[in-house]
């Protein structure tokens, strides 16, 4: 069904199952095309190629992020090269506190865990993590630490890039935040078009930020992040709407691909329906192979249908799920690993079942 939009890259790979999008997505075809055109605008407009950046390419990649996220303010959406540019500006708006104190959880993708890290040892700022797992009370669990104590920064993911599990109640969590100077920050970088988000009763409290390089499929290059209108915090580095001189590419990416899916009305409702339905599939599918470790009571879910586009195995140990991944790497089946889970993510380009034939018990 939407395999037209992937011609190229199945065309690369004709023999792979490629089951980890959630490390790269498939660019559509589509993409290829915006980079010939970023050359072509480039060469053309010479240095008045700034101005067309940010009078059309920027504004209309604007809309097209807000009218999937439901947002009522495209302006209040600001860019970067990549999500490190973001946080050292959301850390330069405490520059004058010495110890800046962050409530998370043990689930945040490398991008934060590992900078927010070089800060901690620096004593820069003090972290507070909140374990996901048992994932059934995790909500209540964030609810109860946040009312129990004031943090600067609440830094949490919409869907968690190691279990695929997404926050279901997250205008209850945005709520309990009684501080109106707590900074409340989300990771839509494994929720952005790939599960149904309105965040129209919450762009007021949010800062909200994704990059383009996941199921946004622009590829990487460009990071977005939504600034809420009346934000007390005031970045002073570079501040939130700086115009930085960066390549563009991604951004002529990403607006050429949300601007094919707005034309072909492919909602992410219809995404993420689809990805459901590959999802179910595949369950289904490893009932017939009867594999000790590949098999439905090793997956991490609560809700199946309010889930990410990542199915995560708990495996027994790290050696376990490098094992098992290179003996699906063998047969051509492309996922990833991190830890003791194998994740096995899901795209628009899968239409069939995977084959799993090969590990039948």
């Amino acid at each position: 069904m939407y395999k037209k939009y992937y011609k190229l890259s199945l065309a690369a790979n004709p023999d792979l199952q490629h089951y980890a999008s959630q490390c790269h997505h498939y660019w559509p075809d589509i993409a290829r095309n915006a980079m010939i055109d970023y050359w072509d605008d480039s060469s053309a407009l010479l240095d008045d190629k700034w101005d067309f950046f940010f009078n059309s390419k920027i504004p209309e990649t604007q809309r097209l992020i807000s009218e999937n996220l439901k947002l009522s303010q495209p302006k209040q959406i600001v860019f970067a090269g990549n999500f490190c540019e973001f946080f050292q500006r959301i850390l330069s708006c405490f520059i004058y506190k010495k110890n800046i104190s962050i409530l998370t959880t043990d689930s945040e993708y490398y991008g934060f865990d590992n900078f927010a890290y070089g800060f901690h040892e620096s004593s820069v700022i003090e972290i507070e993590k909140v374990t996901t797992l048992p994932f059934d009370n995790f909500e209540e669990r964030i609810i109860a630490k946040i009312k129990s104590h004031q943090y600067e920064i609440i830094f949490l993911s919409h869907v968690f890039f190691n279990s695929g599990m997404a926050v279901k109640k997250l205008e209850q969590i945005i709520k309990a935040v009684q501080d109106s100077e707590t900074m409340v920050i989300i990771d839509g970088s494994h929720s952005f078009m790939a599960l149904p988000t309105d965040l129209s009763l919450l762009e007021s409290r949010i800062f909200y930020f994704f990059d383009s390089s996941k199921y946004a499929q622009g590829g990487e290059g460009a990071c977005f992040l939504h600034v809420p209108k009346s934000s007390p915090y005031s970045s002073l580095f570079t501040n939130w709407f700086a115009k930085p001189i960066m390549d563009f590419s991604a951004i002529y990416r990403l607006q050429a691909v949300l601007s094919l899916f707005k034309n072909d009305k492919l909602s992410v409702e219809k995404i993420h329906a689809h990805i459901l339905l590959q999802q179910n599939n595949f369950r289904d599918h490893l009932l017939s192979i009867g594999h000790h470790y590949l098999c439905e009571k090793n997956i991490l879910s609560v809700d199946y249908q309010y889930h990410g586009p990542i199915l995560t195995f708990a495996m027994p140990s790290p050696e376990h799920s490098k094992k098992l991944y290179e003996e699906l790497r063998a047969k051509n089946i492309r996922t990833d690993y991190c830890s003791s889970r194998l994740r096995f993510g899901f795209g628009l380009y899968q239409n069939d079942c995977i084959d799993l034939s090969a590990f039948k018990n």
